[in-house]
């Protein structure tokens, strides 16, 4: 037959009859279309793609499965609330898997039979989370150590503040402060005195208390759980700071001040401490513009104080006799006692000390701060100043409140006598004198 020619009535039905068997076995092999009633498997989620329109593949209940053009494949929920119809959003496949999905139904539809609307159950559970993430140790930790920064405590006091709470933080740094309780807290504590740093402990749990006392204050926990841990670790043993006391060895202490042969500036350092016994950070950190020399007064602000009281320190002859020849030196900069590194910066921490066991003083003998204590032992023992005036020269602060707010007088003219008369007996003591001098 030649393709021109019209087919037979006979090939037609022969065409027809093949097309239909082709259809057939095309349907046997090819995925049928499912029936929505039919719950949805693994392998069947897995090989479901996208088309040029949204897919929706039911598996039951409201459950289903939302195929986007771009092949993602998400969990909806859509359900009846009241008059309104909602969806909720279940998840992500496969993050979240058939079985999740179906739990995560089956959870929204006991809170639908008891009258809540899951959508806003989920938001508010969402919120919780959330404000559980705010309310970690560490969150907390650092609120607090932001007030105690607007209140202006010292650098070096939030320093220190901020290097114990980073002993905790591994342990509970991450967990909602309301859900931690004293053996977890012990167990941090336990974990610092096991290296042997008692003292270290006992602060950390005095400085998570703090966290803990603002969470109750903020409404975030509702009580302190260090309250009772104490005697639950090891009670430090108290060492005062090292302090030559004892006159004569004071003297030849500073003699041995006198001779040092190391940087200028270290040696004023140690002399002004010996003359002003004020505390070596206020020293070192100590500007020029607090000094007034011809008033022989140096006013250190309350910034610098650890108390953060504004302190004045009267000054001796001798005292400002140093602070002229100092001046001469770098008067020019910022700081009284500059780093070496940098006149933009004070003086190291550690430099007094270092030169105190240059001079061949260990530590367990004198330190910078045992200026203080020197002093405040042998105007004590002089028997010829006021106690309140010396604890008044020392910047120290009455721990009874009632006392302390009637105890206002500044003994600023017995503390210029005082300082005038301590620094001839650092003279005499220095000449290895030991007869005390009258008040004058």
């Amino acid at each position: 037959m030649t393709s021109d020619q019209p087919p037979s009535e006979g090939v037609l039905w022969c065409a027809l009859a093949s097309n239909k068997i082709v259809g057939i076995v095309v349907g046997i092999f090819s995925p049928r279309r499912r029936d929505t009633n039919m719950p949805l498997n693994d392998l069947e989620i897995r090989n479901a793609k996208g088309s040029d329109r949204l897919r929706k593949l039911s598996d039951g209940g409201g459950l289903q499965l939302w195929i986007t053009p771009d092949g993602a494949k998400r969990w909806r929920l859509a359900y009846r609330f009241g008059t309104a119809q909602k969806t909720l959003a279940i998840g992500v496949y496969p993050v979240v898997n058939l079985k999740e999905a179906r739990t995560a139904r089956d959870e929204a539809k006991r809170l639908l039979a008891g009258g809540q609307d899951p959508s806003v159950a989920k938001k508010i559970a969402k919120a919780a989370r959330a404000q559980e993430v705010a309310d970690t140790f560490d969150a907390i930790a650092a609120e607090l150590i932001g007030k105690k920064r607007r209140e202006e405590k010292a650098d070096r006091t939030l320093a220190k503040i901020e290097w114990l709470l980073s002993l905790a933080k591994p342990a509970i740094g991450a967990r909602p402060i309301s859900e931690i309780n004293a053996p977890e807290v012990l167990r941090v504590l336990r974990g610092v005195e096991a290296r042997g740093r008692h003292e270290t402990a006992r602060r950390l749990r005095a400085t998570i208390g703090q966290v803990f006392r603002y969470a109750v204050a903020t409404g975030r926990a509702d009580s302190d759980p260090t309250g009772a841990l104490k005697g639950a670790i090891v009670t430090p043993v108290v060492r005062h700071r090292a302090a030559i006391i004892e006159p004569k060895a004071f003297g030849g202490l500073l003699r041995a001040i006198a001779a040092y042969e190391g940087t200028p500036e270290t040696r004023f350092a140690l002399e002004l401490l010996a003359l002003t016994f004020v505390r070596p950070g206020e020293l070192r950190a100590a500007e020029w513009s607090e000094f007034d020399l011809e008033t022989a007064v140096w006013a250190i602000p309350a910034a610098k104080m650890k108390m953060k009281r504004p302190h004045r320190v009267p000054l001796a002859p001798a005292a400002v006799a140093l602070l002229r020849e100092l001046h001469a030196i770098n008067g020019g900069g910022k700081f009284l006692l500059p780093s070496v590194r940098s006149n933009d910066r004070c003086m190291s921490e550690n430099t007094i000390n270092a030169a105190l066991r240059r001079l061949g003083f260990d530590k367990d003998e004198m330190t910078g701060h045992g200026f203080r204590s020197a002093a405040s032992s042998m105007l004590n023992e002089s028997g010829l100043w006021n106690a309140d005036a010396i604890e008044r020269q020392l910047a120290h602060v009455d721990n009874d409140s009632v006392r302390r707010a009637y105890a206002r007088a500044d003994f600023w003219e017995e503390r210029v006598r005082m300082m005038g008369w301590w620094a001839d007996r650092c003279d005499e003591m220095r000449c290895n004198g030991v007869a005390m001098l009258s008040r004058g």
